[in-house]
């Protein structure tokens, strides 16, 4: 696979420091610019100063790359969303015709795992959509989950879709589901979901040692560990959830399905919130950020 990791990456992969991916999805389809690119730079800057190098991904002229560079973070900015957003059935294309891509979880991934990178922050990981007993819709995140050896830090997969259903399939595969300092699946915009999570990590050193162990046994496949979205900016989950509703109902009127209903939904549930979820979004980027630092840390020194 065409892949480029820069060479600060390259380095601390080499000495064994911690290297933290970060997705483009985000960048791209996630916010508009510049709000984008400074929210980026943002998480970029909050590794930095948790001792962590960071590593944002996606891909350029049909090169998967590892680390990318602030101009190239800008330009990832300004494009939106006219680069596609790509996940593990669309890299062959891409790559083959040299374009531009955004990696989601799924394809960030990948890309981080060819280049040697254990940890990946992100949003929220994709999952089973709401209707999805008729519709077959799943986000090939936990196909992904199952298979490649990167653990996901996140705020627990995100609201718009059916949290028992996506809990269900990552059982089936066989991917341990952790909540940090919480006995309870994070609902993204929400700290609660009534959810029980398969175990609860008591700090950073805990986590890494259930990595350490899991790799060390040779047990193929990712680690999601869920961390909640900070108190101060946790919605009501009632509140939360009847906008996501009314967003679902419009997307299911307006036939929006597939790779576009996410970016749909997430910016619908934004315009009715007048933006405050779009902040608590940004504010658990930036909180996993923290985590997934600490973390990767204290699993480099185990």
């Amino acid at each position: 696979m065409n892949v480029r990791a820069n060479e600060e990456v390259k380095t601390a992969l080499a000495e064994k420091k911690p290297v933290i991916a970060l997705e483009s999805t985000i960048i791209s389809h996630g916010m508009p610019y510049p709000q984008n690119v400074q929210t980026a730079l943002a998480v970029e800057k909050i590794i930095r100063d948790h001792g962590a190098i960071p590593a944002t991904v996606g891909i350029i002229d049909g090169i998967g790359v590892v680390g990318m560079t602030p101009d190239e973070i800008e330009e990832f900015g300004k494009r939106g969303m006219t680069i596609p957003k790509v996940s593990r059935r669309d890299l062959p294309v891409i790559l083959a015709r040299g374009s531009w891509g955004a990696t989601t979880v799924a394809t960030t991934m990948i890309l981080a795992a060819e280049a040697g990178v254990d940890f990946f922050v992100t949003g929220g990981i994709g999952g089973v959509h709401r209707g999805a007993e008729n519709t077959f819709d799943i986000s090939a995140d936990l196909e992904e989950l199952a298979r490649t050896n990167v653990t996901v830090i996140c705020a627990g997969a995100k609201a718009i879709l059916d949290l028992p259903k996506t809990l269900e399939v990552l059982e089936t595969k066989g991917v341990p589901v952790l909540g940090y300092q919480t006995q309870e699946l994070p609902a993204f915009y929400t700290r609660k979901s009534g959810l029980k999570v398969d175990y609860e990590l008591k700090d950073a050193e805990d986590a890494a040692s259930v990595i350490k162990a899991k790799r060390e046994f040779g047990l193929t496949g990712g680690i999601l560990i869920a961390n909640p979205v900070p108190e101060e900016y946790s919605y009501d989950a009632d509140e939360i959830n009847a906008v996501i509703d009314d967003a679902v109902r419009e997307a299911e009127e307006k036939h929006i399905t597939g790779k576009e209903i996410t970016p749909f939904l997430l910016a619908r549930i934004a315009e009715i919130t007048g933006g405050k979820s779009l902040e608590a979004n940004i504010q658990l980027v930036f909180n996993n950020a923290a985590v997934g630092s600490e973390i990767a840390k204290a699993y480099c020194k185990l």
